[in-house]
């Protein structure tokens, strides 16, 4: 009983992402066809890659990895990918006065891929504590949490503004990790990168542990009424 409620909430949650997903896909081709312009048409690429730690977390429980190796070189991918979800918070950046479409339908657009990419990450992030949990006690994870948002963060800021992505991890290795290295090396150098990141990072730990306590006051009034 209590896995067929877990599969139905899974299921629930997929099925919103999905259908928020065409909502953002259908508002930014309205614009489109408004506009005639491209301007908000690489939000749909940039929310493909906020799913992608969705998808990697989602393959890790289906296929329940048991090999210690294996589990920690996937949640390396994870990490890799996982900035990705809520760096289209930062696409509000490009938020301005258009002649063509007025700017609270823009702020709509971004709002709604932003959301959604956010909460990719954010369920992707709860499986992560969930595979853990086999391996670590809860406040170890909770300080894995931290972390893994305070990454993201600083993952945020290597894409914003010194537009490095998930790909070149691959494609260009040795100039990602000299830029990484020289900010880990003079931080009082760079003090604009780590502003960016703890600020984030803070925000982020605050959206996340917040929306699991809404989780955790659900599951209490379930409690109490059963």
């Amino acid at each position: 009983m209590i896995r067929k409620l877990k599969s139905n909430k899974r299921f629930e949650i997929t099925l919103l992402l999905i259908l928020m997903t065409l909502f953002c896909f259908s508002l930014s081709l309205f614009r489109y066809y408004i506009s005639e312009t491209k301007v908000f048409l690489f939000l749909n690429w940039n929310l493909f890659l906020a799913w992608i730690p969705f998808f990697i977390s989602s393959f890790l429980l289906i296929f329940k990895i048991r090999s210690k190796l294996s589990l920690i070189v996937a949640i390396a991918v994870w990490i890799i990918f996982f900035p990705n979800s809520p760096y289209i918070l930062t696409d509000l950046f490009h938020l301005r006065s258009r002649n063509a479409i007025p700017i609270w339908y823009d702020l709509v657009v971004i709002l709604s891929y932003a959301w959604t990419g956010l909460f990719c990450g954010f369920v992707s992030l709860l499986d992560i504590e969930k595979l853990l949990s086999d391996y670590f006690k809860p406040r170890i994870i909770n300080i894995l949490t931290f972390s893994f948002l305070l990454i993201a963060s600083f993952g945020v800021y290597l894409g914003r503004f010194l537009r490095w992505n998930s790909w070149d991890v691959l494609s260009n290795p040795f100039g990602l990790f000299n830029d990484i290295a020289m900010r880990i090396i003079y931080p009082m150098d760079y003090t604009k990168t780590w502003c960016v990141t703890v600020l984030m990072g803070i925000m982020l730990n605050f959206m996340y542990f917040m929306m699991k306590s809404v989780k955790n006051l659900d599951q209490e009034t379930s409690i109490v009424k059963n």
